[in-house]
């Protein structure tokens, strides 16, 4: 069944279609974490920001994270980095025009989880009530 406004369907991928799952696993398993989303999104609501700016905007990131996931954004073509030969250095980051194209998923997962962070915390709820009745009942 296709999605709506999509050309592709969700059936699973045929023998043809291997190499657009492996870059899907690919492409999920970098920008699927949760740093990775938080940092795209406040580039996306700021033109260009400093890494300690990004540090205090990501609540609970590290520095060793946010420095390895800004690393990896920019390898991957989504994030420049611009260096100032100021003292001391400057350093900015920005979305590449690869990583705006990611702005508009990344805001339509953030509605859904809004939408329905209360119903998944519930089923959640459910889930673990049902199975401690099955533990007590073993």
């Amino acid at each position: 069944m296709p999605r709506p406004g999509s050309q592709t369907s969700l059936e699973p991928p045929s023998s043809g279609r291997s190499t657009t799952c492996t870059a899907m696993s690919d492409i999920l398993n970098r920008i699927g974490d949760k740093w990775s989303v938080m940092v795209v999104a406040q580039l996306g609501n700021n033109t260009r920001m400093r890494f300690s700016e990004l540090r205090r905007a990501v609540d609970g990131v590290s520095q060793r994270m946010l420095t390895l996931t800004l690393r990896n954004l920019e390898r991957d073509g989504l994030v420049n980095r611009t260096i100032f030969a100021e003292v001391p250095p400057r350093v900015e980051y920005e979305l590449t025009a690869l990583g705006e194209t990611l702005l508009e998923p990344i805001y339509a997962l953030w509605d859904w989880a809004g939408a329905h962070g209360n119903d998944v915390a519930a089923a959640r709820e459910r889930y673990d009530a049902s199975r401690e009745q099955e533990i007590e009942r073993a």
